[in-house]
């Protein structure tokens, strides 16, 4: 049934629908991808605006930057191929401007009370019931994708170089999500911050390393990345069609769930900034974060799986390189990532959770968020992948109907 619903909820009239928003957000920003860097650099010489937003961008790519950036582009290559690769790359460059747009719109609608895809759908486009929708879905996505998915991708990679129940660990894994998430956002970016910049460092040399040793064989995966994106190694089967959809399904659901751009989640994290209501400077801002996380982060996953030839196991890909210290490190890896995934993700289902009751219960929903979350310990990752994808498409329309209606709102700066 899962199945069924997420197929429906991710079928080609939601593909198509975010394809478009992107183009025309594209169109309407000048190609505001290629404009972004010269910009960047310049504010990073002067100091200004940018630096002050190191914690909420650390916050922001903690929540994105999750075993989706690993188990997650392992998957799209089982289920799309390589092409899958090539559609991750297309959902990141277009989601770029989305994000940008997101941003834009809600620096310039949201308020104290009322922050984020709730302040631009219910006082931009005047509908409550849009806002409302977004911010359920938001709620269950959080504990999804936010949550469960990140502990049980987590908890697997932990069992599997140590032997632990899993209700002890999920034990473990509530008191410490929980410690944290109630000491409120600052805390939680403090260590999305302390956390994200040393794992990646060391995440991006092993890829780097791994990709290194089989130099060789990047052309090939070069070449089938391409092919496959478009179905042409598969017309002499006959299966070109299929593997052209599976390619374009299975790229645009993995870049999505790793760089989150058109969920919404992105300017739920940067409307509690302290320069939120600077629309460039929070739209730069994300845009370099989905830059980070799917076109240099997911890419340096599929390298050096497809260059590995361990296309579905990125412990295969790093064994020639750290040997059988391979399941600890990996585990340590996952384990950060995951948990700074949970951790923002808790900002914006709180933030969510407060639209829907008006502010009355919040002081109970770390309490039950960090339950929620850390019983992904316990579950099987399979059905959790499956209701995270459907949670994340009930986020994506309704952000999406409000991006389109308000693309005039939207400044070229």
């Amino acid at each position: 049934m899962a199945e069924k619903i997420n197929a429906l909820i991710w079928g080609t009239p939601t593909v198509c629908l975010l394809l478009i928003t992107g183009i025309v957000y594209t169109f309407r920003l000048k190609f505001i991808q290629f404009r972004m860097f010269p910009y960047m650099i310049r504010k990073l010489r002067s100091g200004k605006d940018i630096r002050p937003q190191l914690k909420t961008s650390c916050l922001s790519l903690g929540a994105a930057m999750g075993t989706g950036n690993i188990t997650g582009v392992a998957s799209a290559l089982s289920i799309g191929g390589a092409g899958a690769v090539f559609w991750m790359w297309v959902s990141a460059f277009l989601g770029m401007a989305i994000v940008y747009a997101e941003n834009s719109l809600s620096a310039s609608y949201s308020d104290s009370s009322l922050k984020g895809p709730m302040a631009y759908l219910e006082k931009g486009i005047g509908s409550r019931l849009l806002a409302a929708f977004f911010a359920v879905s938001c709620v269950f996505a959080s504990f999804g994708m936010g949550g469960m998915v990140q502990i049980s991708s987590m908890s697997d990679s932990i069992k599997s170089c140590f032997t632990v129940g899993p209700f002890i660990l999920s034990a473990v894994l509530f008191t410490a999500i929980f410690i944290t998430v109630n000491g409120g956002a600052s805390r939680v970016g403090s260590a999305a911050q302390l956390l994200l910049p040393t794992v990646s460092v060391i995440y991006t040399t092993l890829c780097v390393i791994v990709i290194m040793r089989n130099f060789e064989r990047l052309p090939e995966a070069l070449t089938d990345i391409f092919r496959s994106a478009f179905g042409i190694r598969q017309v002499a089967g006959g299966a070109a069609g299929y593997t052209f959809s599976a390619a374009i399904s299975a790229g645009l659901r993995r870049g999505i769930f790793s760089n989150e751009a058109g969920l919404g989640s992105s300017p739920l994290l940067h409307s509690s900034a302290e320069n939120s209501r600077s629309a460039q400077v929070q739209g730069m801002s994300s845009m370099l974060e989905v830059f980070i996380d799917t076109i240099l982060c997911c890419t340096l996953t599929a390298f050096t799986l497809l260059c590995s030839g361990a296309e579905k196991n990125i412990s295969a890909a790093f064994e020639a390189v750290t040997g059988r210290y391979t399941g600890p490190l990996l585990a340590v890896i996952l384990s950060v990532y995951a948990f700074c995934t949970v951790i923002g993700w808790y900002c914006c289902g709180e933030t969510a959770f407060k639209y829907i009751t008006n502010g009355h219960y919040t002081e109970s929903f770390a309490f039950i968020y960090a339950l929620i979350a850390s019983s992904g310990a316990v579950f099987k990752s399979t059905f959790l992948w499956t209701l995270s994808d459907i949670f994340n498409g009930a986020m994506l329309i309704p952000n999406i109907i409000g991006l389109l209606l308000l693309v005039k709102k939207v400044k070229n700066e």
